[in-house]
């Protein structure tokens, strides 16, 4: 049978790439056999992290990742590396044994497939260099729900080091030591502890990812969360067409009933945040919110 090109899903953290794609998964989507707990593909997960560190970039700081595809040599070596990388028993964290059996690399497989990670936004001129023909999936959310997510997710990661568990410190700061400087993991993303900064950060990967839409024409889809929110049926029609997975209406619908619509414009619940849209509603607007 002929293969399938990959459907890349890109999109900054926090903007519904992880629901789109259990939902596409669940529709039929094959992506991949060992998931994060963001639905995200191990292997190549970790290959974008190790593409993003070669440039001394990271998933807040991914533009860095330009060195690398500026440099031709380069780009091409580590091109033809991870080609090689895709033919190793390693795949099998994505394939998983039976498929890996059946098609040895990601490249044969027959079947819909693809993956999610919001570094694809970057390292996606990359990625189509080793197929040129993917498609890619595109989805955005308002920057003040974003940015005030990434505050909440710095705060949760830094109350790791306050004074909890006192009597069992020297214990608990041991394992944190083995759990993400040994295993040279991020302990918590420092960017993004402010809205402007959190906005900053939305505007990099919404004009990146918008660049690969704008050049990619028919073979890329943008959907905007709030719209996929408000018509979940409607859109997840579109996406299952785009993707050629064999799905039925009711496949469909019932996938849909899952959505929550509450979580559209989370902001404006909150008067600090409600208060910075109103200061910034110039740059709002110029981006279709």
């Amino acid at each position: 049978m002929k293969s399938h090109s990959p459907i890349i899903i890109i999109g900054m953290s926090r903007s519904g790439t992880s629901m789109l794609t259990r939902m596409l998964d669940d529709l039929g989507l094959f992506v991949g056999n060992k998931l994060t707990h963001n639905h995200e593909a191990l292997f190549f997960r970790e290959i974008n992290d190790w593409l993003l560190t070669q440039s001394s970039g990271g998933l807040e700081n991914p533009g860095t990742i330009k060195y690398l595809l500026q440099d031709k040599e380069a780009r091409e070596l580590y091109g033809e590396f991870i080609s090689f990388a895709m033919k190793t028993p390693r795949v099998i964290s994505f394939l998983g044994f039976t498929k890996y059996l059946s098609y040895k690399t990601p490249k044969s497989l027959d079947i819909p497939w693809g993956w999610k990670d919001p570094r694809n936004t970057f390292t996606l001129p990359f990625w189509l260099d080793l197929f040129p023909k993917a498609k890619v999936v595109h989805i955005y959310r308002h920057p003040i729900d974003i940015a005030s997510s990434l505050i909440t997710r710095r705060k949760r990661g830094l109350n790791r080091l306050k004074d909890r568990h006192s009597n069992f410190r020297p214990f608990y700061w041991y394992y944190l030591m083995q759990k993400f400087i040994a295993r040279n993991r991020v302990f918590v993303d420092i960017r993004g502890g402010t809205l402007e900064e959190g906005f900053s950060i939305w505007e990099e990967y919404l004009k990146e990812a918008r660049s690969h839409v704008d050049s990619l024409g028919g073979r890329a889809i943008e959907i905007k969360y709030e719209d996929f929110l408000e018509h979940p049926a409607q859109i997840l029609k579109s996406l299952t067409n785009f993707c050629e997975l064999d799905v039925t209406q009711d496949q469909i619908e019932r996938g849909a009933s899952n959505v929550n619509k509450t979580r559209a414009y989370a902001y404006l619940n909150d008067p600090e945040l409600k208060a910075f849209s109103l200061d910034i509603s110039d740059r709002l607007k110029s981006y279709g919110y």
